[in-house]
């Protein structure tokens, strides 16, 4: 840690119309393990908490100071304005640099030190590229700034999912899976698994692309020509590896019983089956960076933001999750 024994962790509340300005309102309704720092407007929040009838202490983040343990109630703001005021529901453009100079603080800031991990709020892609800025996902973009090759993995009890390619359109999926990518991919998820999450020898079931995983080239070569080449080759490396499996079978008993995580070979493949068994109680990591980066598993919600309903549980899981890799270093 960059710090004492005190743990500081950035958090971005993300899109000012959805739940996240709430659920970060929220989470300091109750002592914290660490120094929470939200990267937010402190008139969003003001304004939020009054919504919610939740009591809360602004105080402005001092980087010169010592982290100290979060109280409840009191919230620790690094400042950033937004462009318009912010109305629960109504996604405005105009507040779309906002989102990502928050994101840009906490990243650089996990770069210098400054903190010790970062977590991300719900974001609305459409309206950040409705505002003229080409932007994938927190994934891609934090990646952008830290480096790295990014490796989007989710997790919930009993489950983790790893992609092999992340936001991106089905058409575009098959030629992504090229050896060079499936090789990366593979390698920082085996040495991910190592070095953050300390197991000795990780098992990884990777998924086919194809129907029946390709049923012997009758439903697509993928398998053949590419994924089953690199599983070869990195298991000569001392890679665990099983695979590739039917998409429709990996995620069964039979197989997940013994595994350490999955790899699925695009979004919708996966993440699916994560969220059937863990949504609102699952985390969203990004391996593959020199910095920690965990995220909620959901999205902006806008028709609840304000109402008080929004569901604390992941970004709870999220918190614990980037405080349990940033105080267990690798």
């Amino acid at each position: 840690m960059a710090h004492n024994t005190i743990t500081r962790i950035a958090l971005t509340p993300g899109e000012p119309a959805g739940i996240g300005p709430d659920l970060c309102i929220q989470l300091v309704q109750q002592d914290l393990p660490c120094q929470l720092i939200v990267i937010a407007s402190p008139e969003l929040l003001r304004q939020r908490a009054e919504q919610l009838g939740l009591a809360i202490q602004i105080n402005e983040f001092d980087s010169s100071l010592p982290p100290t343990l979060q109280a409840a109630g009191c919230l620790t703001v690094l400042p950033v304005e937004l462009a318009e005021p912010a109305l629960c529901g109504e996604l405005n453009p105009l507040n779309s640099r906002y989102v990502l100079k928050t994101i840009t603080k906490a990243a650089k800031g996990c770069m210098d030190g400054l903190f010790d991990a970062m977590v991300t709020g719900p974001v609305h892609k459409g309206v950040i590229n409705d505002a003229g800025f080409a932007f994938s996902g927190h994934t891609e973009y934090i990646a952008g700034i830290a480096g790295g090759h990014p490796v989007m993995m989710l997790a919930t009890k009993g489950l983790r999912v790893a992609l092999a390619t992340t936001h991106l359109a089905l058409a575009d999926v098959s030629p992504a899976i090229t050896h060079t990518r499936l090789r990366a991919v593979l390698r920082i998820l085996d040495h991910d698994l190592r070095s953050r999450f300390h197991l000795d020898n990780p098992k990884i079931l990777v998924c086919g692309l194809n129907p029946h995983a390709g049923e012997n080239g009758h439903l697509g070569r993928e398998e053949i020509d590419i994924i089953v080449p690199v599983l070869e080759g990195l298991r000569l490396q001392g890679l665990n590896l099983q695979g590739p499996l039917p998409a429709d079978t990996a995620f069964t008993a039979k197989y997940l019983d013994s595994a350490d995580a999955v790899l699925a070979m695009y979004h919708d493949q996966g993440l699916p089956v994560l969220k059937y068994q863990g949504f609102g109680q699952a985390v969203n990591i990004t391996l593959g960076l020199p910095i920690i980066r965990t995220s909620v598993d959901h999205g902006t919600a806008l028709d609840l933001a304000g109402t008080g309903n929004a569901d604390l549980g992941s970004l709870s899981f999220a918190l614990q999750t980037a405080l349990t890799m940033a105080t267990n270093p690798f």
